[in-house]
């Protein structure tokens, strides 16, 4: 795949090497650096990024006022400003202008890439664009939670899920995403997994004293905060986006059949030391 152009302005020769090191080995390079409003024009003019980074402050005009001046040349150019201001003032006339989106310095890897893959999806793609934007932050909620939760460590596991239709025996939680993307998200295991998973939970020393009630109320709870954090994961970097859940549903049994037409779904799978804990990520995003 033909990689997504960045151009990069910011007068600053270490954040500009900052970026360079993010953007090492990804599907964007950075293809080439202004230090000044009126190199960033000149540069977008010649190269035809498909993003722009944009500093807020320039020696010679403002964040804003460049972005102005490339809109003015390309109507349809995507800047994201990163900055170390990002106040809501900024952001309400940063919008006006034009800026796509939002981030403040200093940028993690995973936010910077997550939002440079939901402006370059035209390019990049949309299974591409929602794997790496949506789906890996349900898989570091996933893992982040369990270990927080109940103590355990994990080894997880994100892959593609082409299947129209999901089986399951022992318990299935159902949560809607609505929003942009709108989706579902489905956590489920076993029987004795769930089991096992309440009692580490509740400090139960057997996990074949709880009932299949108990042990189902307390894992339709800890998926409703699973799938919680990766929706709030996403809300951090794309502040327009404004995903949220629905309350859950839960199904138990053996040989149950969930389809999930229409829908671009990935599977997540946690191998941890009381069982596999897995999770179903369907977005309808796109036609």
């Amino acid at each position: 795949m033909e990689k997504v152009k960045v151009l990069v302005v910011d007068d600053s020769k270490i954040s500009r090497a900052i970026m360079q090191k993010h953007l090492a080995k990804t599907n964007f390079e950075v293809c080439a650096e202004a230090k000044t409003a009126a190199e960033a024009v000149t540069l977008y003019a010649e190269h035809h990024p498909g993003i722009v980074t944009m500093d807020m402050n320039l020696p010679d005009a403002d964040g804003l006022e460049c972005t102005r001046r490339i809109h003015a040349i390309d109507p349809d150019a995507k800047i994201v400003m990163i900055s170390a201001m990002k106040d809501a003032s900024l952001v309400a006339r940063g919008r006006e202008v034009g800026i796509s989106a939002f981030l403040q310095k200093p940028v993690s890897t995973n936010d910077l890439l997550d939002t440079l893959m939901v402006l370059g999806q035209d390019k990049v793609g949309k299974v591409n664009t929602l794997r790496e934007s949506y789906a890996k932050a349900f898989v570091r909620a996933l893992q982040q939670g369990l270990f927080s939760m109940i103590g355990v460590h994990s080894q997880t596991e994100l892959e593609l899920d082409e299947r129209r239709f999901l089986d399951v025996s022992g318990v299935a939680i159902i949560i809607g995403l609505t929003g942009y993307p709108t989706g579902r998200a489905i956590v489920y295991m076993d029987t004795q997994t769930m089991k096992n998973f309440t009692a580490v939970l509740l400090g139960v020393d057997d996990p074949e004293e709880l009932t299949e009630d108990e042990a189902s109320d307390t894992v339709e709870e800890a998926a409703n905060i699973l799938v919680g954090r990766g929706v709030s994961n996403i809300n951090d970097v794309f502040k327009d986006k404004e995903m949220r859940i629905t309350p859950p549903g839960t199904i138990s049994g053996t040989g149950i059949r969930i389809a999930s037409p229409r829908l671009t779904t990935f599977k997540v799978t946690a191998q941890t030391r009381i069982g596999n804990v897995y999770m179903s990520i369907g977005f309808a995003e796109g036609d």
